[in-house]
């Protein structure tokens, strides 16, 4: 193969059509991390580029390095997740998967922790009946732990206490403190054992296992309230992606 080609796996987290029939997408991949490519003709129904550029499809490419931008050659796809694209309300937990992971990979620096973590969470949303909404706490809780945000959740960080029945999270502590050390902590909120237990399997398991849990709804809204703060704390923005399924009525 030419030193100009080269083949990669990855995802694609955003497309961009451009012309009569091309579209510039942007592949999550194993290699480069996050770039840039130019699928041209991938628009046309009988193009060979159609299926492997599609929104979260995870291809194997073979990429040709142009000189502002890669040129995808050809693409053999691996996992389209069709049960996500056609079903409204997989889409928008993915939708807000993929903004996060778009914000936070860089341009060609590879990310293979964050990818195989994007890849398992698309995968359990594809393919399983687990709770979509705890896919999505976990793998924002574990994403900003692989990026070196990792909450302080092994016991209280003022104080030794690693009691998980007796902690609150501190926002502005970045992680676990107990009721003994909460007085003066008005950022702390309160935590059942459920919620703290929880909190510290998703940042410390390994990730094979790492969404082989279950937690009770009250548990999850309590998942929910330290991720959603702790993620916008952290990343600056707000992301409201999510809103959208109040109007399908789904518990958010």
């Amino acid at each position: 193969m030419d030193m100009s080609y080269f083949k990669t796996t990855g995802i694609v987290i955003k497309e961009i059509n451009t012309g009569e029939a091309d579209k510039i997408v942007t592949i999550f991949s194993k290699n480069k991390g996050k770039i840039s490519c130019s699928a041209r003709g991938a628009r046309r129904p009988k193009s060979r580029l159609v299926a492997g550029t599609q929104l979260l499809c995870y291809s194997e490419f073979v990429l040709f390095k142009g000189k502002d931008i890669y040129s995808i050659n050809s693409c053999d796809v691996i996992e389209p997740f069709y049960d996500i694209r056609n079903d409204l309300e997989r889409l928008t937990y993915a939708a807000h998967m993929t903004e996060l992971i778009n914000d936070v990979i860089q341009e060609n620096q590879p990310a293979t922790k964050v990818l195989q973590l994007f890849l398992n969470s698309l995968y359990l949303l594809s393919k399983t009946g687990r709770s979509p909404m705890q896919i999505v706490r976990v793998f924002e809780l574990r994403l900003l732990s692989i990026l070196g945000y990792a909450p302080s959740v092994g016991g209280c960080v003022v104080c030794t206490n690693s009691q998980f029945d007796s902690m609150s999270f501190s926002f502005q502590k970045c992680g676990f403190i107990c009721k003994s050390c909460t007085m003066q902590d008005k950022s702390a909120v309160e935590l059942s054992e459920g919620a703290a237990k929880a909190l510290n399997y998703i940042v410390y398991s390994p990730l094979n296992s790492l969404f082989s849990f279950e937690v009770s709804d009250s548990v999850l809204n309590e998942l929910g309230r330290i991720s959603r703060r702790f993620t916008r704390d952290i990343l600056e923005k707000d992301y409201k992606k999510l809103d959208f399924l109040k109007t399908l009525n789904i518990n958010t």
